[in-house]
Order: structure tokens, then C-alpha cells, then sequence
């Protein structure tokens, strides 16, 4: 959540510092500071509430520092304020941290540390407890420190009597590190020093990183020396940048059908799923009896997608779980059980803990991931990573899109072993996938026309979404899209449920978004429709239908390609994406950032 970045090398530090915190201002923040050795044996902070801009405001016009580290926080322990934010000096020690040290309290006790702190946070308990345990040795203040924290952190920290030297370890919370030959870096994301290096390692968990102006050295808490292992970037650097778009948020909606296409292609052998490249083995389907989805938000709602579509293809059951109660229930898994756990960033807390139960239970467990190297990743007994690319805008769309694409190539897969569909009617299956970027490619010549529909939706106090089967699990995803970047109250209803209390909130004008592609239910979608514009609600329609006129179906009418109906959830849903971005917009929001929002949920 927070933002992290790190460098000590030949450049002056400061603007590096300053443009990798606005590299990672997608990931959600409240306030910014940079901390820095200014002259031999002084560091010097430079922090604020706000953006990066207000930081930048305040640093210094001219700065030859060549070391420092910099931050932006998302306010967990303790309001949102100029002493709260990073980083933290304490004594000899400066530091950033990401994550949450559960007992904070417990140690600024026993170590009777209150004396020396000024803030709310957590974070300065650490610096605190890393300048009490300090007697000339950076790492062995941390190893020592290290043992007694509980929690997640990832911790940047820079000791008075060591200048041009970066100390770094972690816990759960990410981070990635890089060398070349302008110094070293460190970052919680790697698009903070994307333009200076394509190479780059995880830093392993309680792994002690000492990083200088020639060079990194990692060791773990032992003492072991340990060689990094390097991973290269597989996406062009222009990818993290908006190139001529107002906002990211607008850039990956479009993206979606290249997206989609990098993801299924190399998943694909004469017309059937394949996932050999992947190291997914086929005994991994055959004695499949259930499934659990366990994910969060978003990648949730990509989950009951592909629930419906695997429950009724495969007459197996499937369940999805939320990741944050997952840990909380008793969940029914046993060794035949496939655990499928889904997660843009592989970081999100919740999800990897949900994954490290779900091992207790089985060896059958499956991430659907987006970036390389991450900790679910690692963790998975098996990994199927999307080719989304970075995803910069904190509202997630193209990762929504191939973490379906991936549901869908799995389903035809798990078709095959289980003996439930024929290779012919795989192979339609998957002409059908290849076609879903042209669709797409299709709806989005249809964004005048969002923008313009959306003039009626600034002004909405609340907007309901409704539709039945895949069209249902698609409105909760149309509902989080447009509540959590224009801040309207949005929910999403199952057609057939509204008559069970939920048509008590229609009201004159209310918008209502209704879904009817699937032919299986459209009489019943259709009479649901009726019944909610009786009650004077604004309803704009997403069919297939060539035309629809009769104004008392709906006011407004969007037509969608056709195809068939499993598929047309992939186009359904870039309507949805363009109905919420040009409503913020609208509203004069920023949709890349949305209040309160962050990317990556790392902490608990």
C-alpha cells in the first residue's frame, strides 16, 4: 500500500527519489517524504501531508546528496499529519516502512522507547527500537530487531555514522531491489526505477539487504551471504506511462484486447487449451472433485465469473470465498480439492494467507497472478500468470479481463480431463475466446457514447445493477467500478431478488443499469426490468437485441456484439468500465486515484 523507494549511487538522489514516489502515487497515499544524507554524518527529512507535488514543493532547489530514501504513506496507526508521515528519525536511525507491527505498544514497553517518540505510529516504534538496539552495527541492530517484530514490514533505514548506505529487510510486505551501474535501487514496485533498470530480484523475506554506491549484498539473519536471483522486465517501459491518455484508468481499458490476446495466445495448441509452458500438469485436472476461488475485490469478482461458467460446465462444486474470512471459516477442502487463488499485484495480503492455509489442506493449489516473482506466486504449488502488463490505475480493468480470460481457459481444461465436454466442443470453445478481442475492439468504438450517457449519471445519489447468472456476477464488478472511483453509492442486485425487498430503493430517477445477454433468463431479466421501471427508474440496457424502443423496457439502450453468451460478459463489462471512468470524470475526480484507495493491499 504504502509507496517505498531507495538509492544510493552516482546521481544526486533527490530527483531520483522525488519521480519514483510519483511513479508509485497509483498505489494510494496520503502524505510524502524523502529522507537523505545531506553532509558526513547528517540526515536530513523533508516530508508533508499531500501529494508528491507538495513535497517536491518543499525539498531543496539544489541537492548533491547521491543517497537517500523516500516514501509514501497510507495512513494506518495514527491520523493523517505532517509528524505522521515518513520517514522517521529517531536518534541515529531514519527509516520507511510499509506494513503493520501488530505489537507496537508491547515493545515500546519493554524497551521504554515513549520517551523518544513525537508521532502516532507504529513506525516510529521501530526506529525507535532500532536506536535502542544500535551499538555500531547496522546489521546486527536489524537482525536483532527483526525477531522481536510481529507483523508485516518492509523497512528502508539508513543509520548517521554509515552515509551512501541503505539497510533494507522484510516481512510479507513487498519489495525489489536492483544493481547498475547508476547505483543501487530498492522499491516496493519496480516501476519506481523502471527507466534506469529492466533487471531486478524479490528481496527474500528476513533477508538483510546492505546496499551501496557499487553494489548490493543480501544475507540472511544468520549471516549466510545469499546471491540474489535476478528477474528481467517482459514489458516495454512505455507500458507504465500514459502515452497521450488523460488517465491510466482510460489507457488499460483499451489495452484489454492486446491484454487478453498476450494472455490466452500462448495457452493455446491446435485449437485446445494448453498448459504445458506453464508446468500446470494434467494430473493437476483429472482427479479435480471441487474448487475453491479465494480472492479479493476485483480479482473476487473475476472469480464468480468463473464460478458460473465452471459450475455449469463442469457439474462439480465451486465455491468462492472472500480472502479476508477465509482464514475465519472452516473451509471444506481436501487433497482432490483445486485452490485457485487470484491476485493482480501476488501481494495482496489476505489472499496469501488464505493460500498458506489452503496448503494445510491440499497440494492442488493454482494462482492467477500478474506479476512475476511475487510472493503468491512463489507460494502456489502452481502459478498461471495473466500478461496484463503493469496496471497503473488503482481501478482494476484489464487484470479483470485476462484474470476472466484465465478462468475461461482453465474451465475448457478442466472440461477435457473431467470427461465433460467433447474435443469439438472445446475447440469451438476456444474459437470463441480468440474471437472476445475483436468484440471488445468493437465496444470500445461506443466510448463517445458513454461519455455522453454519462452526463445523467453525475448527479445519481445511488445506482443499482441488475442481471441474472454470468450477467449477475458481472453487475458486482459494474457496481465496485463505479462506487469506489466516483464515490456513488452502487450496488448490485440479482434480478429475480428484487421483489424480496431490494425494489423498496427505486425511486423516481434512480439510475438502474440492467444486464440481459443471457438467453436462458432474458424473458425473466426483461419482466425484472418492467418492474423497476414502473417505479420511475432511470434504466439503461445492455443487450444483444437489435433494437429495442419500448420505453417502458428502458430509456436508454446499448447494443452489444453478438456472440455467444458466455462471452458476452467480456464485452459487457468495457461498458461498465467506460459508464464508471466517465462519471468520476464527469464529477472532476481523478479515477487513477481514488479517495482512500489503495493498489496493492499489503496489510491486514
Amino acid at each position: 500500500m504504502c509507496g517505498i523507494i531507495g538509492f544510493t549511487g552516482k546521481k544526486e538522489a533527490q530527483d531520483i527519489l522525488l519521480d519514483g514516489l510519483a511513479s508509485l502515487e497509483y498505489r494510494g497515499y496520503d502524505s510524502a517524504g524523502i529522507s537523505y544524507f545531506k553532509d558526513t554524518g547528517k540526515i536530513s527529512i523533508r516530508k508533508t501531508v499531500g501529494k508528491v507535488k507538495d513535497l517536491r514543493a518543499i525539498c531543496d532547489d539544489e541537492n548533491n546528496s547521491t543517497c537517500g530514501i523516500g516514501h509514501t504513506r497510507w495512513a494506518t496507526h495514527g491520523g493523517v499529519t505532517n509528524s505522521n508521515a515518513h520517514p522517521h528519525k529517531v536518534g541515529k536511525v531514519s527509516l520507511i516502512h510499509n506494513g503493520i507491527i501488530e505489537n507496537y505498544h508491547e515493545l515500546a514497553e519493554e524497551y521504554d522507547l515513549s520517551s523518544s517518540l513525537i508521532s502516532e505510529t507504529d513506525t516510529e516504534v521501530a526506529a525507535a527500537l532500532f536506536n535502542k538496539l544500535y551499538d555500531g552495527s547496522p546489521v546486527d541492530a536489524i537482525r536483532k530487531a527483526a525477531r522481536l517484530f510481529h507483523g508485516s514490514f518492509a523497512f528502508c533505514i539508513m543509520f548517521k555514522d554509515h552515509p551512501g548506505t541503505i539497510y533494507a529487510i522484510r516481512n510479507v510486505s513487498p519489495m525489489v531491489a536492483s544493481y547498475c551501474e547508476d547505483g543501487s535501487f530498492i522499491a516496493s514496485d519496480l516501476t519506481a526505477f523502471i527507466n534506469y533498470s529492466r533487471r531486478y530480484f524479490i528481496v527474500p523475506e528476513y533477508h538483510i539487504l546492505t546496499m551501496k554506491e557499487d553494489g548490493i549484498t543480501l544475507e540472511d539473519l544468520e549471516g549466510n551471504q545469499i546471491q540474489p536471483e535476478y528477474l528481467e522486465v517482459d514489458w516495454d517501459v512505455a507500458a507504465a506511462q500514459k502515452d497521450g491518455y488523460p488517465h491510466f484508468m482510460l489507457k488499460e481499458i483499451h489495452e484489454q484486447p492486446d491484454a487478453f490476446t498476450r494472455t490466452i495466445t500462448p495457452r493455446i495448441v491446435n485449437q485446445l487449451p494448453d498448459f504445458t509452458e506453464d508446468g500446470l500438469p494434467d494430473e493437476l485436472f483429472a482427479d479435480c472433485t471441487d474448487i475453491t476461488v479465494v480472492a479479493c475485490g476485483t480479482a473476487m469478482h473475476a472469480g464468480m465469473v468463473g464460478k458460473t461458467l465452471m459450475q455449469g460446465m463442469l457439474k462439480i462444486p465451486v465455491t468462492v470465498s472472500v480472502a479476508s474470512e477465509f482464514r475465519y471459516e472452516q473451509p471444506v477442502i481436501s487433497r482432490t480439492s483445486l485452490v485457485i487463488v487470484v491476485s493482480q499485484s501476488g501481494e495482496t495480503i489476505d489472499t496469501l494467507e488464505a493460500l498458506r492455509l489452503a496448503k494445510k489442506y491440499t497440494t492442488k493449489t493454482l494462482s492467477i497472478v500478474n506479476v512475476k516473482g511475487s510472493s503468491i506466486a512463489r507460494e502456489s504449488n502452481y502459478v498461471l500468470y495473466t500478461h496484463a502488463g503493469p496496471e497503473i490505475a488503482v481501478a482494476s480493468t484489464k487484470a479483470y479481463t485476462v484474470q476472466m480470460a484465465s478462468f475461461y481457459l482453465l474451465c475448457c481444461k478442466l472440461g477435457l480431463s473431467l470427461n465433460k465436454i467433447t474435443e469439438h466442443e472445446a475447440k469451438t470453445f476456444i474459437k470463441n475466446l480468440q474471437n472476445v478481442p475483436n468484440t471488445i475492439s468493437q465496444v470500445l468504438t461506443q466510448e463517445s457514447e458513454m461519455q455522453r450517457l454519462t452526463n445523467r449519471m453525475i448527479n445519481a445519489q445511488n445506482t443499482f445493477f441488475i442481471g441474472r447468472s454470468l450477467d449477475y456476477t458481472l453487475s458486482m464488478e459494474g457496481a465496485l467500478k463505479l462506487k469506489e472511483i466516483s464515490y456513488i453509492h452502487a450496488e448490485a442486485y440479482a434480478a429475480g431478488e428484487l421483489k424480496h425487498g431490494t425494489i423498496a430503493l427505486i425511486s423516481d430517477g434512480v439510475p438502474v443499469i440492467a444486464l440481459a445477454t443471457q438467453k436462458h433468463v432474458y424473458s425473466k431479466v426483461i419482466s425484472n426490468i418492467r418492474e423497476v421501471k414502473a417505479r420511475g427508474a432511470y434504466v439503461i440496457l445492455l443487450s444483444k437485441d437489435e433494437n429495442i424502443t419500448d420505453k417502458s423496457v428502458c430509456d436508454v439502450h446499448i447494443r452489444l456484439p453478438e456472440s455467444p453468451d458466455a462471452f458476452s460478459v467480456f464485452n459487457s463489462v468495457v461498458i461498465l468500465q467506460l459508464i464508471a471512468y466517465y462519471t468520476a470524470v464527469g464529477k472532476g475526480f481523478n479515477p487513477d486515484q481514488p479517495r482512500n484507495l489503495a493498489k496493492s493491499v499489503t496489510v491486514e
